[in-house]
């Protein structure tokens, strides 16, 4: 299998799919100064060169409230940028996996969102991922892959739990969000369930995240239990649970973003690991 992989040096996606290239792949990997993304003809241009028998787009706008004010930026990337990987795809004979977001969907529900649940974004952001969503489906019909995942983080780049890490070493006390549920994903195991997709070319749509579920402040309450315990946080600090009104930002945010997984599970013959045993990994990782 010969994959291109596009996404900027700095992407945590990115970075660990090259860490986690399988036996027997041949991976390239191009940046944006390689590959804009959003420029038709290098996209174009790239894929005809390298002829790779998939293309996994691990570039994404991912400021989600920068996007509020920077509508056309997003859009650039998460949607002109996925419809250009798409027809290079198509017009190459080659599989196209794209990473999408739970922030499709609005949160109203109160159970896991299925791969066939009606979307509804809130902001920006969700907006412009669910129009490259709809650009696969529109110029690959069900050849081509969308996974969707949620709350990424790795140890490499920024992230939610470096910033956490960080925080808690300066405050004596940290406020969180605590009325917003959704699933932590690891980008390591995300790599492997992308990596896994590819090679038994699943099609369609796809959810992944890490196993359970939890709000911000738990999660920022498990990052500062295993930074005490594995000596990343030398002080205490309170972590104090906040209503989203309490923490106003640019952007709204699902209040429940949680993913089915059992159709990718029984799909890829895997399933994730607990976020609680991936978050104590990648701890002890950096």
């Amino acid at each position: 299998m010969k994959a291109l992989i596009s996404g900027g040096k700095t992407g945590q996606l990115r970075w660990e799919l090259a860490r986690t290239v399988p036996a027997g792949a041949d991976a390239v990997f191009l940046t944006r100064e390689e590959m804009d993304v959003t420029d038709a003809d290098a996209v174009a241009a790239a894929v005809a060169a390298h002829r790779p028998d998939v293309i996994i787009n691990a570039s994404a706008y991912t400021a989600v409230d920068k996007a509020e004010s920077e509508r056309e930026a997003a859009f650039a990337v998460n949607c002109d940028g996925v419809a250009n990987l798409a027809r290079a795809a198509r017009d190459n004979n080659a599989r196209l996996v794209h990473v999408s977001t739970d922030f499709v969907f609005d949160g109203s529900s109160s159970s896991p969102y299925t791969t066939d649940a009606p979307t509804k974004p809130l902001g920006v952001y969700g907006e412009s991922k669910l129009a490259g969503e709809q650009q696969v489906q529109e110029i690959l019909g069900e050849s081509g892959l969308i996974l969707r995942t949620s709350w990424v983080y790795s140890s490499f780049g920024n992230n939610f739990v470096k910033t956490m890490l960080r925080l808690m070493n300066e405050r004596d006390e940290l406020g969180v969000i605590a009325d917003q549920a959704g699933t932590p994903t690891w980008a390591r195991g995300l790599a492997g369930a992308v990596w896994l997709a590819a090679e038994k070319q699943l099609s369609g749509v796809h959810h992944w995240t890490d196993a359970g579920l939890i709000s911000w402040y738990d999660f920022a309450q498990a990052i500062y239990e295993e930074g005490r315990a594995g000596g990343k946080i030398n002080k205490q600090t309170r972590i104090r649970p906040l209503r989203t009104e309490e923490y106003p930002t640019p952007a709204r945010r699902p209040a429940y973003s949680v993913l089915d997984k059992s159709k990718t599970w029984d799909a890829l013959g895997l399933t994730s690991d607990h976020w609680r045993e991936s978050l104590r990994k990648m701890m002890q990782e950096l």
